[in-house]
């Protein structure tokens, strides 16, 4: 199969074609906007169209979840933004959402049901496990022989969410040897970005978190740290860059593992 072009469509594209998608891509604004995070959502998008699933995605009719603003305590603004979302996804008949970001994750799981939206919300990583599982993609881990790789739970996918053994045994199915950082699981260490702190300056402390989250890393010798948020990669990368250590420790997503590591 040629990965090097495909078109990704969207909704209207698929209504317009009287064709209805299995799954909507919900990319998020991290995944739209963020020039690190775009190589996330085309790592993803690489992964369901080799899988064979027939996917979509809103495009400019997404908007984002309200996730910033509820956290940020604008309950109004959360309100008025996720019910814009509920009527688009409603117009589509979408029943099926996977997204690469933690925080669309939970909002869309845990926080829409209550104002009317309830649909089937899959994590890229539990998605991107089930596919290996189902033998619906492959990868050669031999890419990944004799590297140490750490794993970073992320809050709203972690604690939140109770995902913890997807991104796992995805990592371990690359013939990767997974180290753990002493702050891990339910012990984890948030990045620093959650609750809205990415969109504010840092209080006055000590330490920041990021930093200290960047201390266990290194802890660990690990060649990689794999990530599976979009606000945890960036403070996790600027973790490393405040270590000068960007020459040894990569940040990269599972997806961007597993699409790496694909039999094309």
């Amino acid at each position: 199969m040629n990965m090097s072009e495909f078109r990704v469509r969207t909704m209207a594209n698929m209504a317009a074609n009287g064709e209805e998608a299995e799954i909507l891509f919900w990319v998020g604004c991290a995944g739209s906007f963020d020039e690190r995070a775009q190589k996330i959502t085309k790592a993803v998008a690489k992964i369901l169209h080799a899988a064979g699933l027939k996917f979509a995605i809103l495009g400019t009719e997404e908007a984002c979840t309200g996730d910033p603003a509820k956290r940020a305590g604008n309950e109004f603004l959360f309100q008025m933004m996720a019910m814009q979302n509920i009527a688009t996804l409603d117009a589509y008949g979408i029943k099926k959402i996977v997204t690469a970001c933690p925080h669309c994750f939970n909002t869309l799981k845990n926080e829409y049901p209550a104002l009317g939206g309830t649909y089937e919300i899959l994590h890229h990583t539990t998605l991107i496990n089930q596919l290996l599982n189902d033998a619906k993609i492959s990868i050669q881990g031999g890419g990944f022989k004799g590297q140490r790789i750490t794993y970073h739970d992320s809050c709203y996918l972690g604690r939140s969410n109770n995902i913890y053994e997807a991104p796992r045994e995805i990592i371990e199915k690359l013939d990767a040897a997974l180290v753990e950082m002493k702050r891990s699981k339910a012990n984890g260490l948030c990045c620093g970005a959650g609750g809205a702190q990415m969109f504010k300056e840092a209080e006055e402390g000590k330490k920041e978190v990021n930093i200290e989250r960047a201390d266990d890393m290194l802890e660990t010798q690990a060649n990689v740290v794999a990530a599976a948020c979009p606000f945890c990669m960036t403070m996790l990368r600027d973790g490393v860059k405040h270590h000068n250590k960007e020459a040894e420790i990569e940040v990269k997503d599972v997806a961007e593992l597993v699409a790496s590591a694909m039999d094309l």
